[in-house]
């Protein structure tokens, strides 16, 4: 086959599978019990194989059908992320959350392309009232854009700049989450035993991100064992330097959620490492006084759960 069922389709077939009747999957979704059976129809030409079996109890999934349902409702969680991101890079210039309008929010390209579509699927569940407004989202400087009122919350990776005044903010780191340095299969630290130290990191050329990418994570890991080599090349978005990586062209450091699939395929290798503490920590930030309140709180709240940050802890206490 050469394309997917659609996504409408595929909601179709788990509300069918959940409740076992084409019926009530269709006044879930708002359509006639006959283009229900339709679409599912259509699903199984494009497929190949029947994943309904229908009686005269209901609908129940084929064994097959149900496979197809457990990856389709992960593909599902992620159009979901993707739509709830892309309704927080509409209409930017509506009123601010201080004036009743939406949550506007600055982050790093980093956290805007990893973590906060996550975070703005499970606010838009949690609270779908809620309304957020990705402000700057190539931003480089999100101290500087909260403290000029551009946004009421921002998440920043990374440490605090140093040598500001920032007296201003208050922050809370929301999570820690694993970096891993990766090297692709063609490159000879893919075979790598011998584990990387910190000096000879810091000599090597890594790749990364064009704006605001893992980077300052590495540089503060690293403190003590400057200078530190120059990025080998950058790229503008994480897909651009996934294939880099995967090329063999550097090594990277890069997060666990990013690559959790190149290294489960092989297509990526976790290189090892000693005496670098390869972790990403994110911060909150809000001006003082001025602390979120409804959605930008719930936000707040979600950023810090400890199950989206894989393989870390995650919280921390309010700081200046």
């Amino acid at each position: 086959m050469s394309e997917l069922p659609d996504l409408d389709a595929l909601r179709l077939l788990v509300r069918v599978g959940r409740t076992g009747s084409l019926g009530k999957a269709a006044a879930e979704q708002g359509v006639s019990q006959p283009a229900v059976t339709s679409r599912i129809q259509a699903v199984e030409r494009l497929v190949g194989f029947p994943v309904l079996a229908r009686g005269a109890r209901g609908s129940s999934l084929t064994p097959e059908g149900a496979l197809l349902t457990d990856w389709a409702q992960r593909l599902l969680a992620v159009a979901d992320d993707v739509t709830a991101g892309i309704a927080a890079l509409q209409d930017v210039d509506g009123a601010d959350d201080a004036d009743g309008g939406p949550v506007r929010v600055v982050t790093t390209p980093v956290v805007a392309e990893t973590l906060l579509p996550g975070w703005l699927g499970r606010l838009a569940t949690a609270d779908p009232e809620a309304s957020v407004r990705l402000v700057a989202p190539d931003a480089e400087d999100v101290p500087e854009a909260v403290l000029d009122g551009e946004a009421g919350l921002g998440f920043l990776d990374g440490p605090l700049p140093a040598g500001r005044d920032l007296s201003a903010l208050a922050s809370r780191v929301v999570g820690r989450e694993a970096l891993a340095l990766v090297a692709g299969r063609p490159h000879p630290w893919s075979r790598r035993v011998v584990p990387v130290g910190p000096e000879e990191l810091a000599e090597t050329a890594l790749l990364d991100r064009t704006h605001g990418g893992w980077r300052a994570a590495v540089t503060d890991a690293l403190v003590g064992h400057e200078p530190i080599a120059p990025v080998a090349d950058e790229h503008a978005t994480a897909a651009g330097l996934l294939d880099a990586v995967r090329t063999g062209a550097a090594p990277a450091v890069l997060s666990l959620r990013v690559v959790g699939d190149d290294l489960a395929s092989g297509r990526l290798v976790r290189v090892p490492v000693e005496g670098v503490d390869l972790t990403r920590r994110v911060r909150a930030l809000w001006r003082r006084g001025a602390r979120p309140t409804g959605g930008g709180a719930e936000l707040l709240r979600i950023a810090a759960l400890g199950d989206v940050w894989p393989g870390t802890d995650a919280g921390g206490a309010d700081r200046p």
